[in-house]
């Protein structure tokens, strides 16, 4: 009995910490609806082609702007082509964007934050300017300057906001860096001879994961706007590819009379960006260890 009573405060204090995780996100309402509509959207950008009602690029030019009705959900567009197959595909190119500018900002962002916070010195006043210079250009002027130069193409949209984005990442991991490279286990092990590197991607990084899992979730919505945006204004994604963003734009014109060439892939940006805006918002509550309650 006197083992299991010793044993008892252990076993509480060794609650994982996924677990604890996990409980807390239960606890939040807006969390939980922000990570269903996360997987209603990756669902549709996995599996879109196969459950679309129709073919996204069939055109139908005689039954074009048709209203909603049984056979099309959300109408068609100026072509005859279904709305909802149409808002289905395109969730693939917004996550397929979303994710590889968040992967190329990090592997540039990153290493800068995680050298410069490190060292210190010249070194950071060199990879600092540098970073303050790309600041000093607006983001979307800067994507837009280069989207101009490189023409039109998924991978033109994706160059253009990976240059614009990792800024705050360096930025971000370069203030967590700051604090975490006085802390004892880091001295620890720089004073067992642990590799300046090795104490970096062991030591110091793990520990900056959380805010930058945080970050990465909000900015996937903002990339998404940012995507769509070009491609609104004809300097994103080719005609041909059914982004959200594409959509609308051909469908303005039309918008007194098919107002759902418009509206529906809108509402589409809407809704996943308050997804991961909800679910971005919930894990930093999750994840703060300043917030546990």
């Amino acid at each position: 009995m006197a083992d299991q009573q010793k044993k008892s405060p252990e076993i509480r204090k060794s609650k994982s910490f996924q677990a604890d995780a996990i409980r807390r996100l239960k606890k939040n309402p807006m969390g939980i609806i922000g990570l269903i509509i996360i997987i209603i959207f990756i669902f549709l950008a996995t599996f879109g082609r196969f459950i679309t009602p129709h073919d996204p690029f069939e055109m139908n030019v005689p039954r074009h702007h048709e209203e909603p009705s049984l056979e099309y959900p959300l109408g068609t567009d100026n072509f005859g082509r279904c709305v909802l197959s149409r808002i289905i595909f395109g969730a693939r190119i917004s996550i397929l964007v979303g994710l590889t500018v968040i992967f190329f900002r990090m592997l540039i962002g990153i290493p800068v934050g995680l050298v410069s916070g490190y060292y210190g010195g010249i070194v950071e006043s060199i990879l600092m300017r540098i970073t303050d210079a790309v600041i000093a250009f607006p983001g979307i002027i800067l994507a837009l300057a280069i989207m101009a130069v490189r023409g039109q193409g998924l991978e033109n949209v994706i160059l253009a906001l990976s240059v614009t984005g990792w800024t705050t990442y360096a930025r971000l991991v370069r203030s967590e860096v700051l604090s975490l490279r006085e802390r004892e286990y880091v001295q620890a092990a720089k004073g067992v001879g642990f590799h300046n590197l090795k104490v970096m991607l062991r030591h110091i990084l793990p520990n900056c994961l959380a805010s930058i899992i945080v970050y990465s979730t909000m900015t996937i919505a903002v990339v998404i706007i940012a995507e769509a945006s070009l491609s609104f204004l004809g300097l994103g994604a080719a005609a041909r590819d059914a982004t959200w963003g594409t959509q609308m734009s051909m469908e303005r014109d039309y918008l007194r009379y098919a107002w759902w060439g418009v509206t529906f892939p809108g509402a589409a940006i809407a809704i996943v960006v308050l997804g991961f805006n909800l679910f971005g918002d919930a894990l930093r509550d999750v994840l703060d260890p300043r917030l546990k309650d």
